[in-house]
């Protein structure tokens, strides 16, 4: 469960470390996102000579949180840190790096992320 100004990870390689959540794109005005929903964010720890640079806005999609998740058959999931991975644009759903860091959990592959999902070391 991510909420507003939530500072999480980036788990890619476009450059930027730490992002603060300004957005979450879902259902109304909900505040809180969780596994596999899209959120609006601001670059606030970045590598100078990453795609991305500090205080620009990007989208990603939440793909590690640590509040954990009931899956239908009854199980939980639930990771170490929260993370995103930078997206081009709402609609493709492509990432915008090439790689994916640490694990990511199988919901995303049912939500339409099938690339981000075959990017990662390990689908959980």
């Amino acid at each position: 469960m991510i909420q507003l100004r939530s500072q999480v990870n980036v788990a890619d390689n476009t450059g930027a470390h730490i992002v603060s959540i300004i957005q979450v794109y879902k259902k109304g005005n909900r505040k809180v996102g969780y596994i596999g929903e899209m959120v609006q964010a601001v670059v606030k720890k970045a590598d100078p000579i990453g795609m991305v640079k500090d205080g620009e806005m990007v989208k990603g999609v939440i793909i590690r949180t640590r509040k954990e998740k009931r899956r239908k058959d009854g199980s939980y999931i639930r990771f170490d840190d929260n993370a995103i991975v930078i997206i081009d644009n709402l609609d493709d759903r492509n990432p915008k790096g090439s790689r994916v860091f640490g694990p990511v959990a199988r919901e995303l592959k049912e939500l339409g992320f099938n690339k981000i999902a075959s990017m990662a070391s390990e689908v959980y």
